[in-house]
């Protein structure tokens, strides 16, 4: 009986450990309870040193917007989702402009402008005005677009990767998604960001079990270069070598074989002591 009893206990100490797990999977559970959250503020992407963009400029006259223009380039991409490599079909693209060190471009017909800190809105603004003050072109439609900007999203989820923020206002949602999202081993409940902010690496942390705590996050909305790394969960961890096979651990199986001879001794020990009684009694 006392076998019988180990053995049940053991099973529903399992049992609730599984039910434990599980209420860490879901994402948003509080989600019923917070409608009408705020969502934290937007933090558009302003222009960093070392960022590449391209601008177009288009006016009336197709001979004067060429003077804004740098010429096309052909090139040969292959689009993966979000992700973009060399080497596919060919394809024209805009030459782009590299902010330097002091966070300047060199424009056509206006020279030098500073553009770091900018968004692409305020940095069209800034084109347009430079080109009607100079009255080089009236009403020119002008067009801002990243090239290079990417985060990176490492650990527990389907495709880690380097992305390519293709618009503004990416949130860190559309990032875990764009990577095929967390493997069940992902450990959701404590994502890490990482950030450079004024040339300091900072970093953040997000539970994405609850909305609120997600929607409010100051990493809500991601910048160029941030990190995303999702840990992986203990059976996670304690089912991988050193060398990253999922193979389980040899103190595993030594743990495991020990508390199986353990049952079974414990179980033959009750028989014999059965037996014993039985025999007493005859």
């Amino acid at each position: 009986m006392k076998a019988k009893s180990i053995l049940l206990t053991a099973f529903t100490g399992a049992l609730l450990c599984s039910c434990s797990s599980y209420e860490k999977i879901p994402y948003f559970q509080d989600a019923d309870r917070v409608k009408g959250i705020n969502i934290s503020a937007v933090q558009e992407i302003t222009l960093r040193p070392k960022d590449r963009i391209s601008i177009v400029v288009n006016c009336k006259d197709p001979q004067l917007s060429a003077l804004f223009n740098l010429p096309y380039v052909t090139q040969r991409v292959v689009t993966t989702g979000a992700r973009n490599t060399l080497f596919g079909e060919e394809t024209g693209a805009v030459s782009g402009y590299t902010v330097d060190s002091d966070g300047n471009i060199d424009f056509p017909t206006i020279g030098k402008l500073n553009v770091a800190g900018l968004t692409r809105s305020e940095l069209t603004t800034l084109i347009k005005d430079e080109i009607e003050s100079r009255n080089q072109a009236k009403d020119p439609v002008i067009t801002v677009d990243f090239l290079n900007l990417s985060f990176t999203v490492m650990g527990e989820v389907a495709n880690p990767g380097i992305y390519r923020i293709y618009k503004d206002n990416m949130t860190l949602l559309e990032a875990i998604s764009s990577a095929g999202d967390l493997t069940i081993q992902g450990k959701r409940e404590n994502v890490l960001v990482l950030r450079m902010e004024e040339g300091k690496q900072k970093s953040y942390r997000v539970n994405l079990t609850s909305l609120q705590n997600v929607v409010q996050s100051p990493i809500f909305y991601l910048q160029q270069d941030d990190i995303v790394y999702v840990e992986p969960n203990k059976m996670k961890a304690k089912q991988s070598t050193v060398n990253g096979n999922e193979v389980r651990s040899t103190s595993f199986w030594i743990s495991l074989s020990s508390l199986a001879a353990t049952v079974v001794a414990i179980v033959l020990n009750n028989n014999n002591k059965n037996k014993n009684d039985n025999s007493n009694k005859e």
